[in-house]
């Protein structure tokens, strides 16, 4: 290629104007015809170009016939020499360059023509040719020191293809799957005002889902399923990379619909209901929450009294607050599972689960059925949530959903026979709620972290001096603070979350109330730090994060209702430290005095090997690196709150409170339990995922992500540790240290870590985090 090519750009001002954004159309040899149509349509057809200038230009945009290479370097070194001329821009702009181009040539002549409309025009149209590659987007502007994304994914320390695998585990197939069929411009996402519209649209992508045979994967095969739970699992939560409303809707149809269906139900119910569910050709709801008793789901005042001469159930709302509220798939439902309390004679039998119709085929609500959409709300507003109350609605006794109970012969009858039992046997049944809850939240958070984290790698800000390119805002220690120990721990989740869905799918009997605890702890735990990071990755993207189209705002909206729906956070928590509790009193019942021995002798042990002189203030990388501390502290933490509050606990109820009152008195130490417990198993996970890894690049990331999420934990809960004496504050001080450490080593690998995720881009969606 010729340096000095024989064209000396003798060319009149419009065409000028337009060198750069022809360079940059070029720049991969390939005019697509997107960038034809903008250029031929728009572009060269502003009236400040004379006939000539546009026969000129639509000969250079000619697909077939790309500029010759003496013409294509005149145009690289002009527009480099006119580049040298601009001020630093944190985004430069091909406009203007094109406009210096035009003052180097024209400096005395009349610039007029160049009127703020015409300008207002061309940056649109330079805003439509967003195929620029972007590595000669930077070499065009030669700012120096300066690393595109594509070069920051290039040079990772570890392969990304590998790290995706690894986070996808054994359900990469339905990932990849969900990954292609979500990206089809048929599910492409807007912002629809109108919460009717949503609605409309949300529904009609979900009849393409159940087409697609998703909504049926945990269903038996026999009912058009496939009996795969994991699968479900993994397709509800890649589903949160997309519309959280289509997500919530697919949930309440197919996982709490039809799960309640599956679970509850018995043979006939299945035959009857289960293929219509999966389909979508019978939409239904679910029906538990009351406005009343929202976590109190043995507290519900719904009533279903059974009727022995008309072998009926008389379904009632026996007053205003008692209505069902907020319930998914209301205003679109033609069935729902509504719980209630079973009656027979005068005795009542607990909550019970039974299938109401709500509508005919043509939406016509039924009589003595009353529903009220609930309206706009802060988020998801393409579910159709609403209130029902039933007056005196009669069903036949077969639409109890009996694997539980049942009506024999005029009498209640159920294979358990403790009320209580049954009513946690028939409450765990639905635990996979759950389970996949905290999955499409995580989704959520993963793709605002890395729409933050593209923005700050590519978003520049104050420069060290003249004539130096601003600095990336994710070089700067405190971003890098913000958001890399919240990249780290979406990773040690994203293994955990793995870990309970592996328990759950090949739960046995005796395992489901340990997995019932495991799902209530990491449901609130997750989605606690979906709200706090999506807010933190909007803060972190400015005023740009506030943008509807930067995706952030409606991924904040839409996850808010995850810490209360499923369960309330707070509540689910002290049902964990119970959980907890109770295991550590089996465990003194069962064993006796050598429980109360091994007690004392773990305690001795510790104060020994990690509370002595020389461990609490051992500052050395390696220590702290390690697996044994990070996972010593942990333990500890959680043994330390667990033996403490059953010490208060039992204080407690000797000075002669109950138990209940006990609870209250201890409610937030019970809380704090609950997340020791839970970060414990995180860590777990974390660990014995990393154990799997041959030693390599892979495992080194993995590592250093693994000690940021553990040692930003420990910073975290640092006053505690410094009040129990397991650290000394020279230690503190050196964790601390460590963390920033670890941000800034990990740093060069974070457009990496964000890809591994593998989103694709239109599910971002963010035009903030594109390569535009």
């Amino acid at each position: 290629m010729s340096t000095n090519p024989k064209y000396k750009l003798p060319f009149s001002a419009g065409i000028r104007l337009f060198i750069p954004i022809l360079y940059a159309a070029w720049s991969d040899r390939v005019l697509s015809p997107s960038e034809v149509a903008v250029l031929r349509d728009r572009a060269f057809e502003l009236p400040f170009l004379s006939d000539f200038e546009k026969q000129q230009l639509r000969m250079w945009t000619n697909p077939s016939r790309p500029p010759n290479r003496d013409l294509f370097k005149m145009w690289e070194i002009h527009c480099k020499e006119a580049a040298k001329e601009l001020p630093i821009y944190n985004e430069p702009s091909l406009i203007d360059l094109g406009i210096t181009l035009v003052k180097i040539q024209h400096k005395d002549r009349d610039l007029t023509w160049l009127s703020s409309e015409v300008l207002e025009e061309l940056k649109t149209l330079e805003g439509k040719l967003q195929k620029v590659n972007r590595a000669t987007y930077q070499s065009l502007f030669d700012l120096p020191g300066q690393i595109s994304t594509e070069q920051e994914k290039e040079t990772a320390s570890f392969n990304i293809e590998e790290m995706k695998d690894l986070l996808d585990g054994s359900n990469g197939e339905i990932k990849n799957k969900m990954r292609q069929l979500m990206s089809d411009p048929v599910f492409g996402l807007e912002t629809i005002p109108l919460k009717e519209d949503y609605r409309t649209k949300v529904l009609s992508w979900l009849h393409l889902l159940a087409k697609q045979g998703l909504g049926a994967l945990a269903f038996p095969e026999a009912y058009g399923g496939k009996d795969d739970m994991a699968s479900y699992a993994s397709a509800f939560e890649m589903l949160g990379y997309h519309d959280l409303s289509l997500t919530v809707k697919f949930g309440v149809q197919f996982g709490l619909w039809g799960g309640a269906v599956a679970a509850l139900g018995t043979e006939k119910h299945h035959q009857q209901y289960l293929k219509g569910v999966g389909d979508l050709s019978i939409p239904g709801c679910f029906a538990m929450t009351e406005t009343g008793h929202g976590s109190n789901v043995r507290g519900l005042e719904t009533t279903a009294i059974y009727d022995p001469s008309t072998k009926t159930f008389t379904i009632n709302t026996p007053h205003h607050g008692a209505g069902k509220e907020y319930i998914g798939n209301a205003l679109h439902g033609r069935l729902a599972a509504v719980f209630a309390q079973l009656i027979v004679g005068e005795e009542s039998h607990g909550v019970h689960a039974f299938v109401v119709p709500l509508r005919d085929e043509e939406g016509k609500v039924f009589p003595g059925i009353k529903i009220e959409d609930n309206g706009y709300k802060l988020g998801l507003n393409g579910v159709d949530n609403g209130r029902i109350w039933f007056d005196q609605v009669t069903i036949p006794a077969e639409n109890l959903l009996d694997r539980f109970g049942k009506i024999e012969e005029d009498t209640y009858q159920s294979p358990i026979e403790n009320p209580s039992k049954r009513f946690f046997m028939m409450l765990g049944t639905l635990v996979g709620g759950r389970v996949c809850v905290p999955r499409a939240g995580l989704s959520a958070t993963k793709k605002g972290l890395a729409i933050a984290i593209r923005y700050a790698a590519r978003r520049r800000q104050f420069a060290p001096g003249p004539n130096h390119p601003e600095t990336p805002i994710l070089d700067y220690p405190s971003h890098q603070r913000r958001l890399m120990p919240l990249l780290a721990k979406a990773y040690a989740l994203n293994f955990a979350l793995d870990d309970l869905l592996d328990l759950f799918v090949n739960k046995e009997h005796q395992d489901i109330r340990e997995i019932e605890t495991l799902a209530a702890g990491l449901k609130s735990y997750a989605t606690w730090y979906t709200t706090h990071t999506l807010q933190e990755c909007r803060e972190a993207c400015g005023g740009k994060g506030y943008l509807a189209e930067n995706q952030i705002a409606a991924l904040k909206g839409d996850t808010d209702i995850f810490t209360t729906f499923e369960g309330d956070n707070t509540v689910l928590l002290q049902l964990v430290a119970k959980g907890v509790l109770s295991d550590f009193k089996k465990s003194f019942h069962e064993e006796g005095n050598m429980a109360v021995l091994r007690m004392i002798g773990k305690r001795i042990s510790t104060a020994v090997n990690e509370q002595n002189a020389l461990i609490i203030r051992n500052t050395d990388a390696a220590h702290l690196l390690g697996n044994n501390f990070q996972q010593q502290a942990f333990e500890y933490r959680k043994e330390r709150l667990l033996t403490s509050l059953a010490s208060r606990l039992r204080g407690l109820i000797k000075q002669g409170k109950s138990s209940y009152e006990a609870g209250l008195l201890c409610q937030t130490h019970l809380i704090a339990l609950a997340e020791a417990f839970v970060e414990e198993y995180v860590l777990d996970a974390f660990m014995k995922k990393e154990a799997t890894l041959a030693a390599g690049p892979l495992k080194s990331a993995i590592a250093q992500l693994r000690s940021l999420y553990a040692l930003s934990t420990i910073e975290q809960h640092a006053a505690w540790y410094l009040e129990q004496g397991y650290i000394a504050a020279v230690k503190s001080k050196a964790i601390r240290r460590t963390v920033d450490q670890l941000c800034q080593d990990l740093r060069p690998d974070a457009i990496a870590l964000v890809e591994s995720f593998g989103i694709p881009d239109a599910l971002i969606a963010a035009p903030i985090a594109l390569n535009q």
